[in-house]
C-alpha cells in the first residue's frame, strides 16, 4: 500500500508510531496494522497534503475541527458526526477548513480484500457517492479498529473489520448486487469455535481457521457471528479474559496473566478487560477477594 501522507513523506515516515512537524502543532501517528489494513490518527493546523492519490479506499471520520479537501471537481467538508469515503485512485488533497485545525482518524484498505470479502463478487468494487456523509453503517464498521489504536489488530480482527466495511460500502452502493447468507454453516463454526477454546494461549491466524473450517476467512466470519452472536477475534479474546481471571483469582501477577494469555501487554489487557467487565482487573480482583472474605465471614 502506499504511504497514506505520501506528498509530505517527512513528516510521517513508515515504520514510526508517532511524528510531529518540526516547527508546527501538526503530528501523525501510525498504529500497529496488518497487511491489508493501515490505520492513522493525525492533526493538521492549516495545509495537510498536495493533491495525491492512494491504491486503497480511504475511509475515517473527524474528531475535531472542519477536514476540508478537494475530491472529484468539488470542495468536500467534513465534520464530527460525519464520515469520508475516498476511493482508490481518486485524486484528492486536504487542509483545514477553519483556523482551528482538525483532528481525524482514517483507515486504509486494500480494494482486493474489499472484493474478496464480497464472496468473490464478479462485479466492480463498490462506489459511495456521498463521500462525506453521516452513514451509521460504515461509521459502526470503521470504529472498531479505529477506536483503539494503541491496541494490535490481529489476523482475525483484520478480517472481520474488511467483511464489515465491505458489506457497509455494498449497502451504499445499490449496483452492488451482494447474496445474503443462505444457511449457517454448523460445523464450520463449530470446528472453529473448538481450536479457538484450544488455544487460548496461542497466536491463532486466519489461515489456520481457513483449514480448520474449510470456508474462507471472509465466509468464516459471517458463519460465525450468524450462529454464535459474535466474531472469531471477540469469542478469543473473551476466552482469554475468562482464563485471565481464572489467573488472577489463582493469586497471578496481572503482567505474568496478560502474557500467559497471549496478549501483547498487561496495557493490552487491561483495555479488553475494563470494555469487557467495565472496570480494571485490579478492582476485579479486590471485589472478588473481598467478597469470598464476607462469604467465609458469614
Amino acid at each position: 500500500m502506499t504511504d497514506p501522507l505520501n506528498p509530505r513523506p517527512t513528516e510521517a515516515l513508515r515504520g514510526h508510531s508517532y511524528r510531529s512537524v518540526p516547527g508546527s502543532t501538526d503530528w501523525v501517528r501510525y498504529s500497529r496494522s496488518c497487511r491489508r489494513l493501515e490505520r492513522i490518527e493525525a492533526f493538521f493546523s492549516d495545509h495537510a497534503f498536495d493533491s495525491h492519490r492512494h491504491d486503497t479506499y480511504v475511509i475515517g471520520f473527524t474528531l475535531e475541527g472542519v477536514q476540508s479537501f478537494r475530491y472529484r471537481n468539488n470542495e468536500e467538508h467534513c465534520v464530527p458526526g460525519q464520515v469520508f469515503v475516498l476511493h482508490p485512485d481518486e485524486r484528492h488533497d486536504g487542509h483545514a477548513g477553519t483556523s482551528a485545525g482538525f483532528h481525524y482518524k482514517s483507515l486504509y484498505i486494500d480494494p482486493n480484500a474489499i472484493h474478496e470479502a464480497l464472496d468473490d463478487s464478479r462485479g466492480p468494487l463498490p462506489f459511495v457517492r456521498d463521500v462525506v456523509s453521516t452513514n451509521r453503517r460504515i461509521a459502526s464498521a470503521i470504529k472498531p479498529a479505529l477506536s483503539a489504536l494503541d491496541d494490535p489488530i490481529n489476523d482475525l480482527q483484520c478480517d472481520e473489520v474488511i467483511v464489515d466495511v465491505a458489506d457497509a460500502l455494498a449497502a451504499a452502493d445499490r449496483s452492488v448486487v451482494t447474496r445474503k447468507l443462505a444457511l449457517r454453516d454448523w460445523r464450520a463454526v463449530r470446528a472453529a469455535r473448538d481450536f479457538l477454546d484450544a488455544n487460548v494461549r496461542n497466536t491463532v491466524t486466519s489461515s489456520q481457521l481457513e483449514a480448520i473450517a474449510g470456508l474462507s476467512r471472509y465466509a468464516l466470519a459471517r458463519h460465525f457471528r450468524a450462529c454464535l452472536g459474535t466474531s472469531p477475534s471477540r469469542y478469543l479474546i473473551l476466552r482469554r479474559l475468562d482464563r485471565v481471571c481464572s489467573l488472577l483469582e489463582a493469586g497471578s501477577p496481572l503482567m505474568q496473566a496478560a502474557l500467559a494469555c497471549n496478549f501483547a501487554d498487561q496495557s493490552h489487557m487491561t483495555r479488553h478487560f475494563k470494555r469487557t467487565f467495565g472496570m480494571a482487573p485490579g478492582r476485579w480482583i479486590s471485589i472478588r477477594r473481598d467478597v469470598t472474605c464476607r462469604y467465609h465471614a458469614s
